[in-house]
């Protein structure tokens, strides 16, 4: 309902527009210019209230995945479940596994959850060392306060034993 009216106001907003784009009167084009510039400012608007209807503040979960090198590990897919229930699920291609490793952080998931303790539990799969499947997991308790919570999912190099590592850290 909300991105239907939200459809309807921009097209009764970007009707005018067209309609001056095609027979400009004298000094129109600003006129035109300004109300373009003005449609714009209103769907990002609509679309940070959205965002904040959907996901209000004291009970957003945002999940984030990093890299660092990717000798020992080359990502292919990553599944989140929270509280047992499966929440992300991505297949990643060679160039989003690039950006990665160039330092990248990807938003996997943003959610809703209650305050208190959540298990938040993450399977990495790939291939490991000497081209072997591999599949490894993390598991963390996230404690859930008042305010947005940030998880990041990181899997780094052990150059001491040759061995990727997966960790969960809270911010």
């Amino acid at each position: 309902m909300k991105r239907l009216t939200i459809a309807i106001l921009a097209g009764l907003l970007a009707w005018p527009l067209a309609v001056l784009s095609e027979n400009p009167p004298a000094g129109a084009q600003e006129q035109v210019q300004d109300l373009k510039k003005q449609v714009l400012e209103l769907n990002r608007d609509l679309f940070l209230l959205e965002e904040e209807l959907l996901f209000p503040s004291n009970t957003q979960v945002s999940v984030f995945l990093s890299m660092d090198v990717g000798s020992f590990f080359q990502l292919d897919s990553v599944t989140v479940k929270l509280d047992g229930k499966e929440v992300a699920n991505y297949l990643y291609t060679p160039r989003e596994i690039e950006a990665l490793i160039r330092g990248g952080v990807q938003r996997i998931h943003v959610g809703n959850i209650r305050k208190g303790e959540h298990e938040l539990v993450a399977f990495f799969t790939g291939k490991g060392p000497h081209g072997r499947d591999y599949r490894r997991g993390a598991t963390a308790t996230i404690r859930k306060g008042l305010g947005p919570r940030y998880v990041e999912l990181q899997i780094v190099d052990a150059t001491n034993n040759q061995r990727p590592e997966f960790s969960v850290r809270e911010w």
